[in-house]
């Protein structure tokens, strides 16, 4: 879900990333706060589908960013059943799968670009202190690349394994994720230093 932007010029598109930021946090603050009843958690489900709506965001994009979701929340679900009861398991799981449904949003609608800028301008306070919000946007802009990257190292490396027959080995996937990985930082690091950003 990460990096991700689904280029569009809806109203939420053009709104500034610090806002849309702001409003998530807000909006996540609020659903953990005030719902406690599946009729909360519809009336909130229908909120957030509006702004899904007012983006023109496909519902297909949608079910993909909240697709990952689904084992956890059905373990949670159980959990939740068994220990406090099904109200109480169709709240929680409802205001997470909501809650990753406003992060998705914001996502879909702002530019990694605009989210480093944004980043960078808020922390500007905070140099004075020592804090260099250019290499925290370096340091964030490396992080949202590097998770999708891994996700395809991953996921190449499974399909080898399936194609050696290996599918049920950890060892066969394990150890080339990790060593892949590793090549990788060790190019991207050198990249770096070609660079000057270890000044």
């Amino acid at each position: 879900m990460i990096g991700l932007y689904y280029p569009g010029s809806s109203v939420l598109h053009r709104l500034p990333a610090g806002v849309k930021l702001a409003a998530m946090l807000v909006g996540i603050i609020v659903l953990v706060a005030v719902v406690r009843s599946p009729i909360g958690v519809g009336v909130a489900g229908v909120i957030a589908a509006l702004g899904f709506v007012v983006a023109r965001i496909p519902v297909s994009v949608v079910i993909a960013q909240l697709r990952p979701l689904l084992w956890m929340v059905a373990i949670i679900a159980v959990f939740q059943i068994l220990i406090t009861g099904p109200a109480r398991a169709v709240v929680v799981c409802g205001v997470l799968v909501l809650s990753v449904a406003l992060a998705a949003l914001v996502t879909l609608t702002t530019t990694v670009t605009a989210m480093l800028d944004t980043s960078q301008r808020a922390l500007g306070p905070l140099r004075r202190f020592g804090v260099d919000p250019e290499r925290v946007g370096l340091l964030l802009a490396l992080t949202i690349r590097c998770v999708p990257l891994l996700s395809g190292i991953v996921r190449e490396v499974a399909e080898a394994r399936k194609a050696r027959g290996l599918q049920w080995s950890i060892t066969a996937l394990a150890t080339p994720v990790i060593v892949r990985a590793l090549r990788t930082a060790d190019a991207l690091g050198e990249a770096l230093v070609a660079r000057g950003a270890d000044d």
